[in-house]
């Protein structure tokens, strides 16, 4: 006969989504999750908006948020935090971004997908450079390719956009001012 402590307890939905968020090595999809749990993926989303609400709820202030990007999410540490985390794993503080890197950046997080000529466009300079450099930061990424002439690449922001920024999802960016 079993005893009481060797007796597994059932976890809610939601607690077993977050153990899976926390020991996944990356995002994953909520399809995936929806295998691994054997749950339909609309059971999925809706104890994900739990966990995000927990996670939000400025009350609890919770150290980890859920982070949504191109239909994905992930467990992020909370942005508040960060300078403590890098202390405490023995890491360089953040790079800052350049004016330019940040310029070109704020393009592309609110055109994506976008090209370099159009960031040369709306910048009137050269980006090869600084794109370069987003590049090799993991802040963007090379999504395909533009049709039309010379087939130009096309560049997106990634779930460490996000995370540098300490935004959840793409819909925290700030407005723009011209109302575009």
């Amino acid at each position: 006969m079993d005893s009481p402590a060797s007796t597994p307890t059932q976890l809610s939905l939601v607690a077993e989504l977050e153990a899976l968020l926390f020991v996944a090595p990356g995002s994953v999809t909520p399809a995936q999750l929806a295998m691994a749990l054997d749950v339909p993926t609309a059971e999925i989303e809706k104890a994900l908006d739990v966990l995000a609400a927990e996670y939000q709820d400025k009350s609890e202030q919770r150290g980890l948020r859920l982070q949504r990007h191109r239909g994905r999410v992930q467990l992020t540490t909370a942005a508040e935090i960060s300078p403590q985390i890098e202390r405490f794993l023995g890491l360089d503080a953040s790079s800052r971004l350049s004016r330019a890197a940040l310029e070109s950046l704020a393009i592309i997080a609110y055109r994506q997908p976008a090209t370099r000529p159009q960031v040369d466009a709306i910048r009137g300079v050269n980006s090869d450079a600084v794109l370069k450099s987003l590049l090799s930061k993991g802040l963007i990424v090379e999504a395909g390719r533009a049709e039309g002439l010379g087939r130009p690449i096309l560049y997106t922001t990634t779930p460490e956009f996000l995370q540098y920024f300490g935004l959840n999802g793409l819909e925290e960016l700030p407005p723009l001012a011209g109302g575009e």
